[in-house]
């Protein structure tokens, strides 16, 4: 009986330990990014800005983080602001500098050893990692072990040509999302054209249900142990679900200028009131320039009425506070498309006002 109380306390604190246990979150990083000896950009790489997101998610709730790539070391990012919060934190922070300088090489990593894996975006896994065996390897033994995968961006491409032991592919039949065909359209022109396929639509030719939201808006889309982000301003939402899935409790949420300003626009959809309460409230919290410009680029990618009566209404408020050319233009076309030829002679009048010599206000002007 006393072994048997002796088992048996062994057995829970064992199980304790294990349920305290440090989660391991593996990243995986592009490695087909170069630059030239001007230390241009002459093949894409990944994207430092989600890296650094969701690294610092993970970090906050005390999950330990390993960096890997295809070829190991130091891999080539895309361009990047480094004054963004996020990446001046990151280039500051010796520790995680010297993980990027030396990233493990998948073919060394033990899949065994992690509960998830995230896959960083940017144009370089498009060109690598969607075909790299041992990266495919380690992904299909996480998911098949219980563990997480999660990817954003271009991020799950590496996702495609994943194979689960009963020979299907790990995306088919759930869904899914990644870098739209539209965000393609509008962002992508310069490596576009040496892409081996489209994201979404290998996504939905591998059996994927795809979701997406609006041009560079968040979406993030969870289905069972497969996490998966739209686009850079899905990033935090998308290493947050993954913290979650892992069965480690959320933080209160954390959202950086740029995101929070892309959900406002989101929440200005839904409630424009709300919105702009919030809006007024707390101004420095969000990025007028980049509410301005979201609204840009919702009217001219817009796929329906509502879209462009919503974001000009944006607009409508923004323009006293921030005023460009583009604005001019892009609020003006948004009201010919509503049929308010009106309000569209307004904005135009205030345009050629405050912007006389402006070429292209002249022309619409000239043929409105």
């Amino acid at each position: 009986m006393k072994n048997f109380v002796l088992f048996a306390g062994i057995s829970l604190c064992s199980s304790i330990a294990f349920a305290d246990e440090q989660r391991q979150v593996l990243m995986v990083l592009s490695s087909y990014g170069a630059v030239d000896e001007n230390q241009t950009l002459i093949k894409p790489g990944f994207e430092f800005g989600e890296l650094t997101k969701a690294y610092y998610v993970f970090k906050r709730h005390g999950i330990e983080v390993t960096l890997a790539s295809p070829l190991g070391g130091k891999p080539v990012a895309d361009s990047y602001d480094k004054s963004a919060p996020y990446n001046e934190r990151f280039l500051k922070d010796e520790a995680a500098l010297s993980s990027l300088a030396n990233t493990y090489k998948l073919d060394e990593i033990n899949a065994n050893q992690f509960d998830g894996v995230f896959v960083v975006g940017g144009k370089g896994p498009m060109f690598d990692l969607h075909q790299h065996k041992p990266l495919k390897k380690v992904i299909a033994k996480i998911y098949e072990g219980e563990g997480v995968v999660g990817a954003v961006c271009h991020g799950p491409a590496a996702l495609v040509d994943v194979q689960l032991n009963d020979g299907q592919y790990l995306v088919s039949g759930k869904r899914v999302n990644g870098f739209t065909n539209a965000e393609e359209s509008a962002f992508g022109s310069k490596w576009l054209k040496d892409f081996p396929f489209l994201l979404q639509d290998k996504l939905v030719e591998r059996g994927g249900i795809f979701e997406q939201d609006s041009v560079m808006l968040n979406q993030v889309t969870v289905d069972g142990r497969v996490i998966t982000g739209q686009n850079p301003f899905s990033t935090v939402d998308t290493a947050r679900a993954m913290v979650s899935a892992l069965d480690v409790k959320l933080l209160p949420e954390q959202y950086y200028r740029d995101d929070a300003t892309v959900k406002l626009y989101e929440l200005f959809l839904n409630d424009r009131q709300l919105a702009i309460d919030k809006l007024q409230k707390e101004p420095q919290i969000y990025d007028f320039k980049m509410l301005a410009m979201i609204s840009v680029v919702q009217i001219n990618n817009a796929t329906s009425e509502f879209q462009v009566s919503a974001s000009a209404a944006l607009l409508e408020y923004i323009l006293p506070q921030f005023i460009h050319p583009i604005i001019i233009m892009t609020l003006a076309k948004a009201y010919v498309r509503l049929n308010q030829f009106e309000n569209a002679s307004k904005v135009l009048d205030l345009g050629i006002k405050k912007f006389p010599d402006n070429q292209k206000i002249k022309s619409f002007i000239a043929s409105f």
